[in-house]
């Protein structure tokens, strides 16, 4: 799936060096609701089992490429697929800091909101975001999500508790 400068693709082998120093940098652990390492082994096989269908797992995770750079700078995830009520969640991660904030996160967003609701034909899309995360709430607007709530003290950090804000796109 492509969309202007970005390329969203399926895992691969390769990738696996990557995803072990994505997946076990903690920074992220907040927001993933990770909370102990993945060894290379866990990785490998999650990349092994990757081809499987999303109806099968539940679950999708693509790998952002940069075209014009042939370079991988993140990932986005569909999760918690329900083919029956037709919705899913999704989660978003531009790793490669010099590549945020330069639009790669929206066009990446724009390609899987598309392929959501054309090929998965998925009614709806939500995703949970940190209360303090205004760029990536600002980013889930621009493409029309909407907050529909608030899960208070939602996430323990080392300073206290923090809310999550919940947004949903329904396709019209």
């Amino acid at each position: 799936m492509k969309y202007k400068n970005i390329l969203l693709r399926a895992l691969e082998p390769e990738d696996l060096e990557l995803l072990y120093s994505w997946e076990n940098n903690d920074t992220y652990w907040i927001i993933s609701n990770t909370a102990s390492p993945f060894s290379r082994y866990t990785l490998k096989r999650y990349i092994e089992n990757s081809h499987k269908n999303i109806y099968e797992t539940g679950q999708l995770r693509l790998m952002i490429d940069h075209i014009e750079d042939k370079l991988t700078i993140g990932t986005i995830d569909i999760f918690e697929f329900d083919p029956f009520h037709k919705r899913a969640g999704i989660g978003i991660l531009i790793a490669n800091e010099s590549y945020r904030r330069k639009g790669y996160a929206s066009m990446s967003l724009i390609c899987l909101i598309n392929y959501c609701f054309k090929t998965l034909h998925l009614h709806q899309l939500f995703c949970n975001i940190l209360a303090d995360n205004l760029i990536s709430i600002n980013l889930f607007k621009k493409h029309g999500f909407v907050q529909i709530g608030t899960k208070k003290e939602w996430i323990m950090t080392d300073t206290g508790y923090m809310d999550v804000l919940m947004f949903q796109l329904i396709n019209d």
